[in-house]
């Protein structure tokens, strides 16, 4: 029988991360894998070619790495290198980028987008990369924040003085920001908090936050479990009670993103007048339009009232090396869930390719699963991302 396949090769010069560590070798060899690496994919990461080897991987060069039967990567590689039938798991970003699945289309390539799952399957938490990013992110956030803020985080008593403890504003308690908010804690911060279901309130206080409430909160949650799009006139109402709370911060930290949409401006440059000089917004979402009016992404930037804003895109890049290590293990387990009989297997009955079946409690109306593509169409479920390419 012959082996399958599986390419890992370099990402893009501006990213760190690698997707498939050394460690998941064993896992993956076990399972029937040849493993192709493309040589320096991990280097940026500290995984170097030698440890592949010695794991029991092929060190190669990217065309044959890009030649496997299933190509393992996190931003989506250019597919001149690849033929039609060969499978593709990344991160794709297909509504924010539909020319990628318009490319994989006319390449004939199965897409898998690992952004796309069903997050709220219990198995498919063992794949989430969402998950497994964010909660880095948010932790990179919160250092992120106290490296740039001109004063000590926790309490201090000294015989000088007392230094009171830095107060955070984390906007947001998803993955990201109850990393954040739990980060911030055990630094030694005075947490507030907000999110725009009110169901979080429990999670927040569960961290160490304290929940900023507003006025007619409801759970703006979709079926999916992200953040439904707000009225412009609830963001109003939200950016004001928050910003409020924050106007004497000494960090903020921005988490609000909408799946497949531009980030929700919730830091407008108006609040920005009113934070004291000296404090700190890191918006986590500077790559897609920030949720900070005066972001600027790739940059860190001082207004003329003294407050730094830190537009920094991929923090989960910021540490390669465990969000490289989480990555790998859920791009393991998901090439292995393919795996039947020693053979790589497209089974249009798996809610994690396809989406819950009508019917059930995790059904969402337009949304498949990871399953972008195969075939030269867009699976027959993801009706909304449809429109989006069309």
């Amino acid at each position: 029988m012959r082996a399958m396949k599986l390419g890992v090769v370099k990402e893009a010069d501006d990213e760190a991360r690698v997707a498939i560590v050394p460690s998941s070798m064993k896992k993956l060899s076990k399972s029937g894998f040849e493993v192709l690496v493309e040589s320096g994919a991990g280097s940026s990461s500290h995984h170097l070619d030698s440890e592949y080897e010695a794991a029991g991987a092929t060190v190669t060069n990217r065309a044959t790495a890009l030649g496997a039967d299933i190509v393992i990567s996190i931003g989506m590689p250019e597919l001149d290198g690849m033929n039609e039938g060969q499978m593709l798991a990344c991160v794709a970003d297909p509504f924010r980028n539909p020319e990628r699945v318009k490319a994989a289309m006319d390449a004939k390539i199965t897409l898998f987008s690992m952004d796309m799952i069903p997050r709220r399957l219990s198995r498919a938490q063992a794949m989430d990369v969402n998950s497994s990013q964010d909660n880095l992110a948010g932790y990179k956030a919160v250092l992120m924040g106290a490296a740039h803020v001109p004063k000590g985080i926790p309490m201090m008593t000294t015989s000088a003085g007392t230094v009171r403890p830095a107060k955070f504003v984390i906007m947001g308690s998803g993955v990201a920001g109850l990393q954040a908010i739990a980060t911030a804690k055990r630094l030694g911060a005075i947490v507030y908090a907000s999110d725009v279901r009110k169901s979080a309130a429990e999670q927040i206080e569960s961290v160490g936050g304290r929940f900023i409430e507003v006025d007619g909160m409801d759970d703006f949650e979709d079926d999916s479990g992200y953040a439904k799009p707000l009225t412009p006139e609830f963001i109003q109402k939200v950016n004001d009670t928050v910003c409020e709370v924050a106007s004497d911060a000494d960090v903020i930290v921005t988490t609000a993103r909408i799946f497949g949409r531009p980030a929700p401006i919730t830091v407008p440059a108006s609040a920005v007048e009113k934070f004291k000089a000296g404090s700190v917004v890191v918006d986590m979402n500077a790559d897609v339009g920030g949720n900070c009016e005066l972001t600027k992404v790739g940059e860190i930037l001082t207004t003329d009232n003294g407050v730094t804003i830190v537009g920094t895109p991929n923090l989960p890049g910021q540490l390669a090396s465990s969000a490289s290590m989480l990555y790998s293990n859920n791009l393991t387990n998901f090439a292995i869930s393919l795996v039947k009989d020693g053979n790589l297997i497209l089974d249009l009955e798996d809610d994690i390719l396809v989406g819950a079946p009508e019917g059930s409690d995790f059904y969402v109306s337009g949304m498949g699963g990871v399953l972008i593509c195969t075939g030269g169409k867009i699976h027959e479920k993801q009706t909304r991302l449809t429109g989006v390419v069309e």
